[in-house]
């Protein structure tokens, strides 16, 4: 019974052949009607979508690329993009515009601009904390840098200079400026050698900080015993000349490196008040404290010669005189107010002038004709030379107590300092013409006496001084009346009691006597020549 099932299987197989056939041919025609239901349900969307893009504003680039991706048109994108990268830069200019404008369309856009966010927010200086930071009345607003920059400076003077942990981040810095200023000034000086007597920078001297380097002491080959009471620079030779209270006066030559000693001349049992030279250069007038003794030396001959009396001088001390530009005369400042015009030809007194209280410093005019004198009461007179009439009069704005007056080269300038460390700048000429002139600015930077006042060749610098107190000596730049910034160093002392100063012919280095002997020199790095 078990072996007629093999057959009866068998059969069944056979029979069920057809069936399998016509089912196959029939699974064929699904999958090839679905194929065509999908491609043409693709078609649909395809149209669908070109219809919304058009709808929607046309079809561009990217949304191009973007349907053929999703769609399946991966060949012909690919293509397409090969074609791109093949294609060359027709125009740079168009590249970078294009890109311009993708950042500036990705850029996301400020929902709100004021206009005042540009505008310098102003701080006002009236204000009872901080009327102390304000240099003058006139300053009633100030900028918010500007004020933390007023206290940071202020902070830095308080403490003697910038604390450790602020400089050690500046160090480096200052090393690199150092050796970049070195390196400046060894083309100069190349320069200098090259050319020899140039005239200078052909641009101006600009405000705020100025390029100053220290140089060897002018007379360190030979410093004084005691404190030195004149520096001055030769009118046309690269020589400066010191004169000191220890009888003696120097002559060293001037290079900023070694500051060779050339001669020392000493003055037996006589203390040197102020020496000066002559307008020529070729002799040194030098008087005393005790008498009106005083000497003249003669370079050219190596010989001292003592004017032990001057006819028509009725003077028991002279201390203090001026050399005429033309070099004609010597002023001599008597007592009592008198000004007496000495002939250096004839060693005589041709004309005498007085003025109201003691005389305090007089100066010359560049051409000689008017003489600019202030008292002690604080008035300044304006004599002509020729006539000895006194031609103007008028008070120093604010003085008190007069101490020292000066004359810019140029003509431009009068500078009045006074007991209290104030310096009246005036212009000359509305000195001469305004009934009472105002003075174009105050400097109000020295706390004490002014006693040393000298303008540069320029007339773009002018140094002020006192001899009453540590580090009191500053320069001011004209015509913007503003003292540097960063003269003197603050960090340690090296000035001192400033006795007298004075500027090179060309203005290319300015020197400092002090209480200490010395004669500090600084090379003014603007300058290119003497």
């Amino acid at each position: 019974m078990d072996s007629p099932a093999p057959v009866v299987r068998k059969q069944r197989k056979r029979a069920k052949r057809p069936q399998s056939v016509a089912s196959a041919s029939e699974e064929c025609g699904k999958q090839q009607r679905h194929a065509e239901l999908c491609a043409s349900e693709e078609r649909d969307k395809q149209q669908r979508h070109a219809e919304l893009c058009a709808t929607l504003g046309g079809e561009d680039a990217s949304v191009r690329r973007l349907e053929e991706l999703v769609f399946g048109a991966e060949e012909r994108l690919a293509d397409t993009l090969a074609q791109d990268n093949r294609a060359p830069l027709e125009d740079d200019e168009v590249c970078s515009v294009s890109s311009e404008d993708s950042e500036a369309h990705h850029r996301r856009r400020a929902v709100w601009e004021d206009e005042e966010d540009e505008l310098e927010e102003e701080i006002d200086m009236t204000h009872r904390f901080r009327r102390d930071l304000k240099k003058s009345e006139a300053e009633t607003k100030m900028t918010k840098q500007k004020l933390q920059q007023r206290l940071k400076d202020q902070f830095q003077k308080a403490m003697g200079g910038a604390p450790m942990w602020a400089e050690q981040d500046h160090r480096r810095l200052r090393k690199g400026a150092a050796r970049e200023e070195e390196e400046e000034e060894e083309e100069e000086e190349d320069l200098l050698r090259r050319t020899g007597n140039f005239i200078g920078s052909s641009h101006t001297l600009p405000k705020g900080t100025i390029k100053i380097k220290k140089c060897l002491d002018a007379n360190s080959e030979s410093p004084a015993d005691s404190k030195l009471t004149t520096v001055q620079f030769h009118p046309s030779a690269q020589i400066l000349m010191t004169s000191s209270l220890d009888h003696s006066i120097s002559l060293f030559q001037v290079d900023g490196k070694s500051n060779a000693r050339i001669q020392t001349v000493h003055l037996e049992q006589f203390p040197v008040s102020r020496a000066a030279f002559s307008a020529d250069g070729q002799q040194i007038v030098a008087t005393g404290w005790r008498n009106k003794l005083f000497y003249i030396y003669d370079m050219m001959e190596g010989r001292i010669i003592p004017v032990t009396n001057v006819r028509g001088l009725n003077e028991q001390k002279v201390s203090d005189f001026q050399v005429s530009p033309d070099g004609k005369y010597l002023l001599l400042f008597g007592s009592s107010g008198f000004l007496h015009l000495m002939s250096s030809k004839t060693r005589e007194v041709v004309r005498s002038m007085k003025l109201n209280g003691n005389v305090c410093a007089a100066a010359f005019t560049a051409d000689g004709s008017k003489i600019f004198a202030n008292s002690e009461e604080g008035e300044v007179f304006v004599w002509d030379v020729q006539s000895s009439k006194c031609v103007k009069r008028f008070e120093d704005d604010g003085c008190v107590r007069g101490t020292s007056l000066a004359l810019s080269r140029d003509g431009s300038y009068l500078a009045c300092g006074s007991q209290a460390g104030v310096v009246n700048i005036y212009s000359q000429r509305d000195c001469l013409l305004d009934l009472e002139p105002k003075p174009q600015k105050a400097v109000l930077n020295l706390l004490t006496a002014v006693t040393s006042l000298s303008f540069n060749s320029s007339a773009e610098i002018l140094a002020i001084g006192s001899r009453h107190a540590d580090e009191a000596n500053r320069l001011v730049h004209l015509p913007s009346f503003t003292v540097f910034s960063n003269f003197p160093h603050f960090q340690k002392k090296t000035i001192f009691q400033t006795q007298s100063v004075d500027f090179s012919p060309r203005s290319g280095f300015y020197s400092v006597a002090n209480n200490k002997g010395q004669a500090l020199l600084f090379r003014l790095l603007h300058y290119n020549d003497f």
